[in-house]
């Protein structure tokens, strides 16, 4: 392997010699992930006999949530260990050469054995998510297109997106640099510490397309795994010296004379401004943390934390603990705490929908890990395998019947969805009837952020020194929180699991594009953007992680954030091969975008009439959540479509954003 990452993609794609006996194989075998082996050890040896339709997984929804092996019967799955027995054990003995590439028909049998659309209309996404190679990296360089123009992005956030656009750009060879308000990378996985903090996504879909990690230790990995992976990618693709830490971005102006974005930020104390042609911000949807609007919460005597800015030196140990909030947060922190207070109540506002995952907080097994560890490539196919269900994902299920009148549900299969999660929060518990009907949310499943769970919520409310309150909060006191019914809830901290300002966009940054025009102004509380990604009046400025981007019943927020900062470089190769001083979306493309977008949302279960959540702004339009397939959102991103942008020529400048 090279010593500069850079240069391959395949990094992270290391495997160990296989050197265990026949025995030892077939054991190992008996907790392999059948689909995706198969797939795997086709690829790997250029046999499709490996991938028969007598065993492509049915997907079968007996029920709504995602069957084991997907959907194979038990006789299907002995067929397919005897299969990858033979293919493994002929490998393992160098009975067999592997090709040392794949044709599209090859490749088309392997994909179409674990998918059930049509391979045509997905093959270069597909391709995207299951190649060997990076495909997703530029197909050209600055140097190449215009060697002696001057060029510079500035990009706001070092998490995720900020990781992504800066290698990238690296190998696209545009000077650029990555300004972070934290000491660290990770974005929300460096601020998010609270007890509990884990991913909600299988990690294997929830990781760089051109960084696969081979060993994961969960399924769905905790904080502390997966902001070392994000440190551990920076590191080794090289983008790590590019990013200024302690670095708070107050405002970005842009100066249309020179066609630059003047960037003022506070690193350290000292004020700095920057320039760039392109600003791309990177700071997502969840990194601002939202405080209830509650009288009295300065005069709290105890200790009190917002769930993203967990204190640590706050002992909790025999303490009485408040948590405020039962969404995503608070759904992991009080089973994590339950054992540790002395009294634990939890206010509930609203209650979480589960989606049974009996796996979610399960260790991923030695046997898988070997195989990941031993068999090339099935880690990736895995990937692929764990993003594509969440790709079929729940949209059906959160998807509305025209005239649908009955209340809790939108259409005949959410109707369906909703009594099979109700029946499992029935079935969990069955010896605890005063706590069913607190737990069975009224809105319709999907409606709001579906939480994962193998039943420790059930587990941890039942515990005699929990309670869950779901009277209103009427205000805080010094000994406590007093509720709506006059009781005073007497504890020692508080712990605000209340979310994120995620309807803010920008938040607590001052953007002015052209005329000075502020873009908070400009939304007035109803953030819009073409593409998910543009604004008009602000030319190159790009929000990754904008309004209406985020996922909510399909796919993961690695994909969007890699698709669109694609779609970045896509528009900046345009910039520089038709020698442009910047480029923005008109009224008119923006205003039929989101028309398309609301009118899908309206549709959706999160769209349905009373509903309210995080996906919602202050106006009550949907303005953060994608409402269509993930194929749709991957075709909008293959490049900016030229009649729906407004471009200004280059002209004569004087440039300082490179100097």
């Amino acid at each position: 392997m090279s010593a500069n990452p850079i240069d391959h993609a395949d990094a992270f794609d290391t495997y160990l010699p296989i050197d265990i006996d026949d025995a030892e194989l077939e054991r190992i075998l008996e907790k392999a992930e059948l689909p995706a082996l198969l797939a795997a050890l086709a690829k790997l040896t250029g046999d499709t006999s490996l991938v028969p339709p007598s065993l492509k997984p049915p997907h079968t929804r007996k029920s709504f949530i995602p069957m084991p092996q997907g959907g194979l019967d038990e006789a299907q799955q002995k067929e397919a260990r005897r299969l990858a027995f033979d293919a493994i054990r002929r490998y393992r003995d160098g009975e067999i050469q592997t090709p040392g590439h794949t044709d599209d028909a090859e490749l088309r049998a392997i994909v179409s054995f674990l998918i059930t659309r049509d391979f045509d209309d997905y093959r270069d996404l597909l391709i995207h998510e299951v190649a060997d190679h990076d495909v997703g990296a530029p197909r050209w360089t600055l140097s190449e297109l215009d060697p002696d123009r001057p060029f510079k992005v500035l990009i706001i956030g070092a998490g995720i997106t900020g990781v992504v656009a800066a290698y990238r750009l690296k190998q696209a060879g545009v000077e650029h640099v990555v300004l972070e308000k934290n000491p660290e990378i990770g974005g929300t996985w460096w601020e998010n510490t609270y007890p509990g903090c884990r991913l909600d996504t299988s990690n294997y879909a929830y990781s760089f397309s051109f960084a696969q990690k081979t060993d994961w230790p969960q399924k769905f990995s905790r904080q502390s795994e997966i902001q070392d992976y994000v440190l551990k990618v920076a590191h080794d693709y090289g983008v790590r010296d590019r990013i200024v830490f302690n670095t708070l971005v107050r405002s970005v102006i842009y100066d249309e004379e020179a066609g630059e974005w003047e960037v003022t930020a506070v690193t350290d104390g000292e004020v700095r401004v920057h320039r760039a042609n392109v600003v791309i911000s990177g700071t997502g949807q969840l990194n601002s943390p939202k405080l209830p609007n509650i009288e009295g919460m300065d005069s709290f005597a105890g200790a009190s934390m917002h769930s993203a800015r967990w204190n640590h030196d706050v002992s909790l140990k025999g303490k009485r603990v408040a948590i405020i909030g039962t969404g995503a947060s608070a759904y992991q922190i009080a089973p994590a705490i339950a054992d540790e207070v002395g009294k634990l109540e939890v206010f509930q506002r609203s209650a979480p929908w589960l989606l049974p995952t009996a796996d979610y907080l399960d260790d991923i097994s030695p046997e898988l890990m070997w195989l990941f560890r031993h068999i090339p490539g099935y880690a990736r196919w895995y990937r692929f395998w764990q993003f594509w269900l969440a790709t079929e994902g729940r949209m059906p299920t959160v998807t509305a019947d025209e005239g649908w009148s009955e209340e809790g549900s939108i259409g005949a299969i959410n109707h369906a969805f909703r009594q099979e999660l109700e029946a499992e929060f029935r079935r969990q518990l069955a010896d605890r009837p005063d706590l069913i009907d607190k737990v069975i949310p009224t809105y319709p499943a999907g409606a709001k952020r579906l939480l994962r769970d193998n039943g420790q919520w059930s587990a941890t409310l039942r515990k005699p020194h929990v309670d869950l309150v779901t009277e209103g909060i009427e205000r805080i006191v010094p000994e406590g929180v007093v509720t709506a019914d006059g009781v005073l809830h007497e504890v020692d901290v508080i712990a605000y699991a209340t979310g994120f300002r995620a309807d803010e966009f920008l938040a607590d940054m001052e953007v002015r594009g052209r005329d000075g025009v502020e873009v908070h102004e400009y939304w007035d509380g109803d953030p819009r953007a073409y593409a998910t990604m543009t604004v008009p009046g602000f030319p190159n400025f790009f929000i990754c992680g904008g309004p209406n981007s985020a996922v909510a019943a399909n796919g993961s927020a690695i994909f969007i954030v890699e698709c669109s900062i694609e779609y970045i470089l896509e528009c900046i190769r345009t910039l520089v091969v038709k020698r442009l001083k910047d480029m923005e979306p008109t009224d008119a493309a923006t205003d039929a975008f989101v028309g398309k977008i609301d009118r899908a949302n309206r549709a959706r279960a999160w769209g349905a009439e009373g509903v309210t959540s995080w996906y919602r702004n202050k106006t009550g339009r949907v303005s953060a959540v994608w409402p269509f397939e993930l194929l749709e959102f991957w075709n909008m991103t293959r490049g900016p479509a030229e009649g729906d942008y407004r471009f200004t020529p280059l002209g004569e400048l004087t440039t300082q954003a490179a100097e």
